[in-house]
């Protein structure tokens, strides 16, 4: 890392832990409301029996209302629960929580959060029951940018969405980006946040946010779009793979790079026959694969040769092997054959060779 990052290093969501009980709270606060919102709410937040959380048309087909009265029914049950005693006196739990969020960082992914607070479906579910009822909770939904997330400071959310939109649009479209370089970058659009945030788990929390930037298994950071960003399968980590190595490899190299390196099964069969079919690789020998943004063509030895004569004109033997052996990884015997081949080259009389 940089100078200027702090030095804690980014871990896994920890599993946070509360002094108040979530379960004997949240039953402690749906007794404050009415019996049928308190109903509602039971069946809105997966907070009985079963974790499941019916929707508002569920709950409105299976009472017999519509979907517009269960959502009143609902505001109804928390604006009670909201105005209670049992509210007033669980002030400490709510507090707590919002503790919780600001140490992670005031604005934090909803799987991220549910997940730090419990490990079952039923103990986020409390938790997301709680969240909703207190008012220092503010929910943001899940856009075309980002993921849906919680967060205690509209400022300082508004300054980390804006400051990532910033950052994605520093990036090009096929930029990769080390992580401590990226890292350093987003601090640069953060200078007006407060800096008790700034270290490096907050900082990789804040990047989850943004469905339009992330990481490779590779710790390589870019648009979601770039192809050394996206892992989907075989090809995308053969591609990593072989940009990882820096020059051509052979396709069962490929296949142990994969197993290697991302402790994913590639068969090398499987992995040969992806890489024929992706246009981001080439075959530059027997069995041996480039990739195509190192400046290498498809096609076989003679359309080398063709392309070569082409680009610097009429040229002498030796001359076409050295810019041919730059492209393809193939013998020397391989060009001539191909050369000699009056089909589609002629020697001129200084000796030199041109395309038919």
């Amino acid at each position: 890392m940089a100078k200027k990052m702090a030095s804690t290093k980014a871990k896994a969501a920890k599993s946070v832990s509360f002094k108040f009980d979530s379960v004997a709270l949240a039953k402690k606060l749906l007794a404050a409301a009415p019996e049928r919102a308190r109903d509602v709410l039971v069946r809105r937040f997966g907070l009985g029996t079963n974790a499941g959380r019916e929707t508002l048309e569920a709950i409105g087909d299976r009472s017999g209302i519509t979907r517009e009265r269960v959502r009143q029914i609902e505001a109804a049950g928390l604006d009670a629960i909201r105005g209670s005693k049992a509210f007033a006196e669980s002030k400490a739990a709510f507090d707590e929580l919002a503790k919780a969020i600001d140490a992670m960082g005031a604005i934090v992914p909803e799987d991220e959060l549910l997940a730090s607070f419990a490990k079952d479906e039923k103990g986020k579910n409390r938790f997301r029951f709680l969240l909703v009822l207190g008012a220092q909770f503010l929910r943001e939904r899940e856009t075309d940018d980002f993921y849906a997330r919680w967060h205690i400071d509209a400022s300082t959310a508004k300054q980390i969405h804006d400051a990532l939109g910033r950052l994605y649009a520093s990036l090009d479209d096929e930029e990769v980006v080390a992580e401590g370089e990226l890292l350093d970058r987003f601090l640069d659009e953060l200078k007006s946040v407060n800096d008790a945030y700034k270290n490096e788990e907050v900082l990789k929390r804040w990047l989850s946010l943004s469905k339009n930037i992330g990481v490779n298994p590779l710790a390589e950071w870019g648009k979601v779009s770039s192809a050394a960003i996206r892992t989907k399968g075989v090809r995308d980590y053969a591609y990593l793979a072989i940009k990882h190595h820096g020059k051509p490899m052979h396709f069962s190299e490929v296949s142990k790079a994969i197993s290697t390196m991302f402790s994913k099964k590639a068969h090398v069969a499987t992995t040969h026959n992806e890489l024929i079919k992706d246009p981001r690789f080439v075959l530059v020998g027997r069995g041996l694969y480039a990739l195509t943004e190192w400046g290498y063509k498809p096609g076989v030895v003679r359309d080398v040769i063709r392309e070569v004569i082409e680009e610097h004109g009429p040229m002498k033997k030796e001359d076409i092997i050295k810019k041919v052996k730059i492209a393809r990884f193939v013998k020397d015997n391989t060009i001539l054959v191909n050369l000699n081949d009056q089909k589609h080259f002629k020697k001129l009389k200084d000796g030199r060779y041109d395309v038919a």
